[in-house]
């Protein structure tokens, strides 16, 4: 397995119903999910799942409702079990853990926050953040500092005596947030996490998660229901539909090459020039000779080239990282990019016609 995987999913299914691996020989088969509802009364979760999570990335897994990406983000910490497949972490089949060790990868190894906060009522803002390391056997002593590091960092300094139910919706999940970190694990689940705050406090918790992931380079497995919140926050995005994924890939790529029509239908109203980043549609390695219009660079919005060129199609930017040329961006490649996948390939097969 490359060594840059932290997770790898192998063929994962999952049926929920009383004869599972009688339903798994129809689902092999060819069978639907439908199908297998209306025929045999069994509900098909999960479909033949291959994922690989790098270590140090989000990943997001995103979906409707229904679709299946909150079972499959149970399965890393077994809370739900598979009917077929494997689970490796760092190499190692997590589906052949022991009680002993399932113990220890809940613990140390992944730590979880929930869409509803899941904080306890009877506990301080304090108890709660260092709530992994009390369960681990660490006196309060041991983790206090820590505990008011991270609710420090997250935006909580001074609140560590409060109880749950005196702070906001907002404040509860940073409280989850810094429950995570103080556990130190390497891998944070998050599931549906900013999905029950507010437009505005959720904007300020996907900033605040990218700002310490910045510096901590944890492996986040982030499940959301939200395509803008999925194209800010991932790394690698998954998406599924009815139980299996339909395209996976870096955010840039899947908005610029929907591989299917339920995936350009789920894209069709997202704020392209927002989204896109310069990297996506410049030329890369490119030196040219000119004139260029200024510098701008490769993970700048297509928006703020937009902002800065004043709408100007015949113009060209050097791109640039580090002191160092990386590509060209031609406007008119930029605003080509702007045009959505469907309406692009209908101006296609206008012209061949």
């Amino acid at each position: 397995m490359d060594k840059d995987v932290k997770i790898s999913i192998r063929n994962l299914y999952k049926i929920f119903g009383s004869d599972p691996q009688r339903a798994l020989e129809h689902v092999r088969a060819g069978m639907g999910k439908p199908d297998l509802m209306e025929k045999h009364r069994h509900v098909l979760g999960l479909q033949d799942i291959n994922v690989d999570m790098r270590g140090g990335d989000i990943t997001v897994i995103m979906g409707l409702s229904g679709s299946g990406k909150s079972t499959l983000i149970r399965h890393l910490n077994r809370l739900i079990e598979p009917t077929a497949g494997q689970i490796l972490l760092d190499g190692e089949d997590v589906l052949a853990y022991g009680e002993r060790d399932m113990r220890r990868l809940r613990r140390q190894q992944m730590s979880m926050v929930f869409q509803h906060f899941a904080l306890l009522p009877h506990r301080t803002v304090l108890e709660n953040t260092g709530m992994a390391r009390a369960v681990r056997g660490e006196r309060r002593a041991d983790y206090q500092d820590d505990a008011l590091r991270w609710l420090d960092r997250v935006g909580l300094g001074g609140q560590g005596g409060q109880y749950p139910h005196q702070l906001s919706g907002g404040m509860q999940q940073r409280v989850g947030i810094a429950r995570a970190l103080a556990s130190d694990s390497p891998i944070m689940l998050m599931d549906e996490a900013f999905s029950a705050l507010d437009p505005l406090i959720r904007t300020d918790m996907q900033d605040l998660l990218l700002e310490l992931q910045e510096e901590l380079h944890k492996t986040v497995i982030f499940i959301s229901h939200d395509l803008d919140e999925a194209l800010k926050l991932a790394d690698h995005l998954v998406i599924l539909k009815d139980g299996r994924v339909v395209q996976q890939g870096e955010p840039q790529d899947i908005l610029l090459h929907p591989n299917d029509p339920y995936i350009v239908d789920f894209i069709s109203d997202i704020n392209r020039a927002r989204v896109l980043r310069v990297r996506s549609v410049m030329t890369a390695g490119a030196d040219g000779s000119g004139p260029f219009a200024g510098e701008v660079g490769p993970d700048d919005t297509l928006e703020s080239v937009i902002a800065v060129s004043g709408g100007d199609t015949a113009l060209s930017y050097r791109v640039m990282r580090d002191g160092r040329q990386v590509g060209v961006l031609d406007m008119q490649n930029l605003v080509r990019a702007l045009v959505p996948t469907s309406a692009a390939d209908d101006g296609m097969r206008a012209r061949a016609v």
